[in-house]
């Protein structure tokens, strides 16, 4: 009787939203539940670029509290793949780097901007010797932190925290293109000011 109560109450509310209210207000729930994949971006600024500009991603060599088995320069694999679908002038650094040295490889190729990022945490995985059968079931979280920064002045122009948390519902597709390129797609169309 509850759930026939539910559904006619479901029923009545769908006939008064569009589809994509609906679709806004479900992925709202879902995510709020946790079931899928969701993040949160906080910016120090909300500065733009230029379509034009240059930009140079790097990362740092710290490796995530809680997940030292991830790939090392994956952020900024990520970011690249991101920021690649806005802007057309887009470098990668193949290795990760210092902050220094990510900025003089900035220079050297005359980009106008250096996207600098890095974990602050991950969790995943128990390592092996504290795994039982279940404890690889389960959501990702992750914490970037990312630093754009003007090559030429060293001056920051934007300081970026992105929280991420895979929900329980896609940890079958756990792999980081999922949990990771969301964000940053999100914050390279802030950058260009979507």
């Amino acid at each position: 009787m509850r759930w026939t109560a539910l559904l006619l109450g479901l029923a009545v509310l769908t006939g008064c939203m569009k589809p994509s209210d609906m679709r806004e207000s479900a992925r709202y729930y879902l995510d709020d539940a946790g079931l899928t994949n969701n993040y949160r971006i906080n910016r120090s600024a909300t500065w733009t670029l230029e379509s034009d500009a240059s930009l140079y991603i790097a990362q740092g060599h710290f490796l995530p509290v809680g997940h030292p088995y991830s790939r090392p320069n994956v952020v900024a694999e990520e970011a690249f793949a991101a920021a690649a679908q806005v802007f057309p002038l887009v470098q990668r650094a193949q290795q990760p780097a210092g902050l220094e040295e990510a900025l003089d490889q900035a220079r050297l190729q005359r980009s106008d901007f250096l996207l600098y990022t890095r974990f602050a945490s991950a969790e995943g995985a128990e390592p092996k010797q504290q795994q039982d059968q279940w404890s690889e079931l389960g959501v990702d979280k992750a914490m970037l932190q990312l630093i754009l920064m003007e090559t030429s002045t060293r001056h920051v122009v934007d300081f970026v925290t992105i929280e991420t948390k895979g929900g329980f519902l896609q940890f079958f597709k756990a792999k980081p293109s999922t949990l990771l390129r969301p964000p940053l797609e999100d914050y390279s169309r802030q950058l260009l000011g979507r």
